[in-house]
Protein backbone atom coordinates (compact mmCIF):
# COMPACT_ATOMS: atom_id res chain seq x y z
CA UNK A 1 0.00 0.00 0.00
CA UNK A 2 1.54 3.55 -0.60
CA UNK A 3 1.12 6.30 1.82
CA UNK A 4 -1.69 7.88 -0.64
CA UNK A 5 -4.18 5.17 0.30
CA UNK A 6 -3.83 6.06 3.89
CA UNK A 7 -3.14 9.83 3.87
CA UNK A 8 -5.65 11.66 6.36
CA UNK A 9 -7.15 14.95 5.42
CA UNK A 10 -5.68 17.84 6.77
CA UNK A 11 -7.77 20.31 8.89
CA UNK A 12 -6.83 23.95 9.49
CA UNK A 13 -7.92 26.83 11.15
CA UNK A 14 -10.01 29.24 8.96
CA UNK A 15 -9.39 32.59 8.85
CA UNK A 16 -12.90 34.56 8.71
CA UNK A 17 -12.02 37.50 6.20
CA UNK A 18 -10.73 35.15 4.38
CA UNK A 19 -12.65 32.08 4.04
CA UNK A 20 -15.72 33.26 5.24
CA UNK A 21 -16.68 35.83 2.05
CA UNK A 22 -15.59 33.40 -0.64
CA UNK A 23 -18.22 30.60 1.60
CA UNK A 24 -21.29 29.96 -0.56
CA UNK A 25 -24.45 28.60 1.53
CA UNK A 26 -26.90 26.57 0.04
CA UNK A 27 -30.38 27.70 0.13
CA UNK A 28 -31.35 25.11 2.36
CA UNK A 29 -28.61 26.69 4.51
CA UNK A 30 -29.93 30.32 4.36
CA UNK A 31 -33.79 29.00 5.06
CA UNK A 32 -31.58 27.27 7.94
CA UNK A 33 -30.31 30.06 9.85
CA UNK A 34 -33.04 32.52 8.64
CA UNK A 35 -35.69 30.07 10.72
CA UNK A 36 -33.52 30.38 13.84
CA UNK A 37 -33.42 34.03 13.18
CA UNK A 38 -37.29 34.68 12.81
CA UNK A 39 -37.85 32.21 15.92
CA UNK A 40 -35.45 34.65 18.02
CA UNK A 41 -36.98 38.05 16.65
CA UNK A 42 -40.65 36.69 17.49
CA UNK A 43 -39.55 35.88 20.97
CA UNK A 44 -37.61 39.44 21.48
CA UNK A 45 -40.51 41.31 20.10
CA UNK A 46 -43.29 39.62 22.35
CA UNK A 47 -43.66 42.35 24.51
CA UNK A 48 -44.47 44.49 21.49
CA UNK A 49 -46.57 42.00 20.13
CA UNK A 50 -48.78 41.59 23.52
CA UNK A 51 -48.66 45.16 23.34
CA UNK A 52 -50.52 45.94 19.77
CA UNK A 53 -52.69 43.00 20.68
CA UNK A 54 -53.74 44.70 23.87
CA UNK A 55 -53.91 48.69 22.06
CA UNK A 56 -56.17 47.14 19.26
CA UNK A 57 -58.92 45.11 21.04
CA UNK A 58 -58.85 46.63 24.32
CA UNK A 59 -61.73 49.70 23.45
CA UNK A 60 -62.06 52.27 20.93
CA UNK A 61 -59.79 54.75 22.60
CA UNK A 62 -57.31 52.38 23.02
CA UNK A 63 -57.28 51.58 19.41
CA UNK A 64 -57.30 55.39 18.79
CA UNK A 65 -54.27 55.38 20.64
CA UNK A 66 -52.26 52.23 18.21
CA UNK A 67 -53.49 54.06 15.08
CA UNK A 68 -51.74 57.10 16.54
CA UNK A 69 -48.43 55.28 17.30
CA UNK A 70 -48.36 54.34 13.51
CA UNK A 71 -48.84 57.37 12.63
CA UNK A 72 -47.03 59.92 15.03
CA UNK A 73 -44.77 57.74 16.92
CA UNK A 74 -44.27 56.53 20.89
CA UNK A 75 -42.33 59.00 22.99
CA UNK A 76 -38.65 58.40 21.02
CA UNK A 77 -39.57 56.17 18.22
CA UNK A 78 -40.92 57.91 14.93
CA UNK A 79 -44.15 56.26 13.70
CA UNK A 80 -42.23 54.66 10.61
CA UNK A 81 -39.83 53.07 12.63
CA UNK A 82 -43.32 51.43 14.45
CA UNK A 83 -44.02 50.49 11.07
CA UNK A 84 -40.42 48.90 10.66
CA UNK A 85 -40.53 46.70 13.63
CA UNK A 86 -43.80 45.80 12.75
CA UNK A 87 -42.50 44.77 9.07
CA UNK A 88 -39.49 42.85 10.62
CA UNK A 89 -42.32 40.87 12.94
CA UNK A 90 -44.67 39.95 9.90
CA UNK A 91 -41.53 38.42 8.29
CA UNK A 92 -40.23 36.97 11.08
CA UNK A 93 -43.73 35.73 11.62
CA UNK A 94 -44.09 34.16 7.70
CA UNK A 95 -40.67 32.82 7.56
CA UNK A 96 -40.88 30.90 10.51
CA UNK A 97 -44.45 29.19 9.33
CA UNK A 98 -43.47 28.42 5.96
CA UNK A 99 -39.71 27.25 7.14
CA UNK A 100 -41.50 25.00 9.86
CA UNK A 101 -44.75 23.87 7.46
CA UNK A 102 -41.60 23.00 5.19
CA UNK A 103 -40.14 20.53 7.59
CA UNK A 104 -43.03 19.05 8.24
CA UNK A 105 -43.62 18.31 4.96
CA UNK A 106 -40.12 16.86 4.76
CA UNK A 107 -40.59 15.22 7.63
CA UNK A 108 -44.02 13.80 7.46
CA UNK A 109 -43.22 12.65 3.74
CA UNK A 110 -39.45 11.80 4.35
CA UNK A 111 -38.73 14.11 1.30
CA UNK A 112 -35.03 14.62 2.02
CA UNK A 113 -33.15 14.73 -0.94
CA UNK A 114 -30.66 17.25 -2.52
CA UNK A 115 -33.14 18.49 -5.17
CA UNK A 116 -36.20 19.20 -2.59
CA UNK A 117 -34.31 20.95 0.33
CA UNK A 118 -33.43 23.46 -2.77
CA UNK A 119 -36.11 23.68 -4.40
CA UNK A 120 -38.39 24.21 -1.24
CA UNK A 121 -35.56 26.27 0.33
CA UNK A 122 -36.20 28.60 -2.86
CA UNK A 123 -39.92 28.74 -2.44
CA UNK A 124 -39.10 29.38 1.47
CA UNK A 125 -37.44 32.30 0.77
CA UNK A 126 -39.90 33.85 -2.40
CA UNK A 127 -43.01 33.16 -1.23
CA UNK A 128 -41.94 34.75 3.17
CA UNK A 129 -39.66 37.55 1.16
CA UNK A 130 -42.74 38.28 -1.47
CA UNK A 131 -45.90 38.15 1.49
CA UNK A 132 -43.81 40.15 3.41
CA UNK A 133 -43.72 43.07 0.63
CA UNK A 134 -46.83 42.82 -0.22
CA UNK A 135 -48.37 43.47 3.48
CA UNK A 136 -45.25 46.09 3.79
CA UNK A 137 -46.94 47.93 0.52
CA UNK A 138 -50.10 47.45 2.78
CA UNK A 139 -48.77 48.47 6.11
CA UNK A 140 -46.78 51.43 4.52
CA UNK A 141 -50.25 52.53 2.79
CA UNK A 142 -49.46 51.98 -0.84
CA UNK A 143 -52.32 50.48 -1.46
Amino acid sequence: MTDNAHQRPEFRNINAFNDLPSYRLPPAGWVSILHRVSGALMFVLLPFIIWLFDKSVSSEISFAKFKAAYNGGIGWYPGWFISLVTLALIWAYLHHLIAGLRHLYMDATHSVSKEFGRSSAIFTLVTSIGLTVLLGAKLFGLY
